[in-house]
């Protein structure tokens, strides 16, 4: 059950990068459900268009898979057409394409750390560039960027996902500054540690999820369902005058000092 009215989000057109896994996955099913219309965007047609049907079954909503890599600004773009020419508008672009894996720095190649800038950020920048004239046209425009806490402190092993997400929360404030005069809001969100997910599976599995469990205030991980209601509020009307914030949602991991608590 929804904490929503199910219509919140009646009229809105939304392109979500990463949207066929994961968490952008789950804001793609919380806008269907509240009424928008979704393109999911993601590298894999296989995966993406096994969701998109996935999608449009389980919700009822009009959902379009586009398959593009956010690394080719061409590709983006035609996904923005696509876009316009199945729903005529687009009001709201989700950036949440991203990538990781555990190395240390010592052990981390340039072209590593040049990939996952290239997805979490710069694939951002082009997927922001590529929807801007779409967005500007747009009554009630949003751009929300799916950032994460890393960079909030030192996390080992991951060098170049905290590089990419602090640039992304740069990108969200510096956006915010230049494209609020032209009615488009810029937002983020920083999701901790969410425990129903590929990634949190792969990165955090057995002791060391219990670990870092055991550090949350709240004493649980948070749930894909979580961050997608977080991504509905901000789209909605009731955030209408929250601008170039990043929204950490982590049940009080990044404020608790492992060492004391």
């Amino acid at each position: 059950m929804s904490v929503f009215q199910a219509d919140i989000l009646h009229g809105h057109v939304a392109l979500i990068t990463g949207g066929g896994t994961g968490i952008c996955r789950g804001i793609a099913e919380a806008y269907l459900r509240h009424g928008a219309c979704v393109t999911l965007v993601g590298r894999r047609p296989d995966v993406l268009q096994a969701a998109a049907a996935e999608l449009s079954l389980s919700t009822g909503g009009q959902v379009l898979g586009v398959a593009a890599d956010v690394r080719q600004p061409d590709a983006v773009a035609d996904a923005v057409q696509q876009t316009l020419g199945r729903f005529g508008r687009l009001d709201t672009l989700v950036n949440g394409a991203a990538g990781n894996f555990l190395a240390p720095a010592v052990g981390l190649s340039a072209n590593g750390l040049r990939t996952v800038l290239e997805i979490d950020l710069i694939g951002a920048f082009t997927a922001c560039k590529a929807a801007f004239d779409a967005l500007q046209a747009a009554d009630d425009a949003l751009v929300l960027n799916i950032s994460a806490t890393l960079h909030h402190h030192g996390t080992p092993l991951q060098l170049h996902a905290s590089a990419a997400k602090a640039g992304l929360d740069a990108l969200t404030r510096t956006l915010a500054v230049e494209w609020g005069p032209l009615g488009i809001r810029v937002n983020a969100i920083a999701p901790g540690p969410i425990g129903d997910t590929e990634g949190m599976r792969r990165l955090a599995p057995g002791d060391v999820g219990e670990r870092m469990r055991a550090q949350i205030p709240l004493r649980r991980f948070g749930t894909v369902a979580e961050i997608a209601d977080a991504a509905v509020f901000l789209r909605s009307r009731a955030a209408a005058y929250i601008h170039g914030a990043v929204l950490v949602v982590d049940g009080g991991q990044v404020i608790a000092p492992p060492s004391l608590f």
